[in-house]
């Protein structure tokens, strides 16, 4: 099974963050009557700037769920398309040995599907098998990609696709200046991802080069499902984003690490390089704290998170992209790519290049 190709689309409209605070200065219904809180909140973020689904000033015409999941799903059609496009042109593979396409989403809603909508406008084969995932947010890259690599390995002549589209300037709420609802107004951007893993046997008759991806692991931790989510209203989504998630983190993340690696004969210093979410810099700081890593281990995952911010689920898919077009390790190295999200629960891949 490997990974073969990979590719982003962002909408676009791109500010920065000096713009965006600028903007939403006078976007919150009720005012901010303190603005250096949002200030001091949108400069801890990391995030130097990012991509928007409409200009900043369309934003205040959003003013319904409606209204908001319309543009989402003119957005993911129109990112989707552009992202498949370009992976089934790099990748050089026939439509038709295509077997499955896998997208995830946590910004927005569609019936039918997106992937079902770029069926139609792709004209792709009719007989690929289509899975739509909700609901995992962060984690859906990496919980994503799994499940498209257990797809190939039980039918290995055949590629699945993984389509990520996160629209995470829709989910702004206008009436909620919560602190959360602040952070993540500096935080989150919009962007779109697509991965193409092939079964054993189509990449040997292509010839494909990439990473094969060794092994997989998901974990689930009780208890947790507090930490991280949506409440669902007819206002649309509404962040829970609590300030245990760096603690859930360090609680967890190297352990589960630990015992994934040990089950393969591995340890910590087996890894060549790291693909990690790039959560936010409280986030990142405590993934390198659980691991015993400094930042110059994810260095990809901090100029990602710069250069986008957090795009939710693409995000881990976005550090992906950069390590396959211009970091690729040596020949032989071992990769571990993480991501974590809302149950709360991590999913984790082995890579070997």
């Amino acid at each position: 099974m490997k990974i073969v190709a990979t590719t982003m689309a962002f909408p676009p409209y791109y500010f920065s963050q000096e713009e965006v605070l600028t903007a939403l200065k006078t976007y919150w219904d009720k005012g901010l009557e303190n603005a250096a809180v949002l200030e001091r909140l949108h400069s801890r973020t990391g995030v130097e700037g990012r991509y928007f689904s409409r200009p900043l000033e369309k934003y205040y015409e959003l003013d319904t769920w409606g209204k908001t999941n319309d543009v989402w799903i003119e957005t993911a059609e129109a990112l989707g398309e552009k992202a498949l496009c370009t992976l089934i042109r790099e990748s050089g593979l026939p439509p038709e040995k295509i077997g499955s396409i896998f997208s995830v989403s946590v910004t927005g809603v569609a019936c039918p599907s997106i992937e079902a909508r770029l069926m139609n406008r792709l004209k792709l084969p009719a007989h690929i098998k289509r899975t739509p995932i909700f609901g995992l947010g962060c984690v859906a890259g990496a919980s994503g990609l799994a499940r498209g690599a257990d797809y190939v390995k039980a039918y290995p002549g055949q590629a699945a696709i993984l389509l990520s589209v996160e629209l995470c300037s829709l989910t702004w709420q206008r009436d909620n200046i919560s602190v959360p609802n602040l952070i993540s107004s500096g935080l989150f951007g919009d962007g779109c991802a697509a991965v193409m893993v092939a079964g054993a046997d189509l990449a040997e008759e292509m010839g494909f080069e990439g990473p094969d991806v060794a092994a997989s692991q998901a974990t689930f931790y009780p208890e947790t499902h507090d930490v991280m989510g949506w409440e669902i209203s007819e206002k649309g989504f509404r962040i829970v984003l609590s300030a245990d998630v760096p603690t859930v983190v360090k609680q967890h993340l190297g352990r589960n690490v630990d015992d994934f690696l040990a089950q393969h004969g591995l340890v910590r210093d087996d890894i060549g390089s790291w693909i990690m979410h790039t959560g936010g810099p409280k986030v990142l700081e405590a993934n390198a704290e659980a691991l015993g890593l400094t930042r110059e281990d994810f260095a990809l995952s901090w100029d990602a998170l710069r250069r986008a911010g957090n795009l939710s689920s693409a995000s881990v898919l976005m550090v992906l992209n950069d390590v396959m077009r211009e970091h690729r390790p040596a020949k032989g190295t071992k990769s571990l790519l993480v991501a974590m999200g809302p149950g709360f629960c991590s999913e984790m891949l082995l890579l070997v290049w």
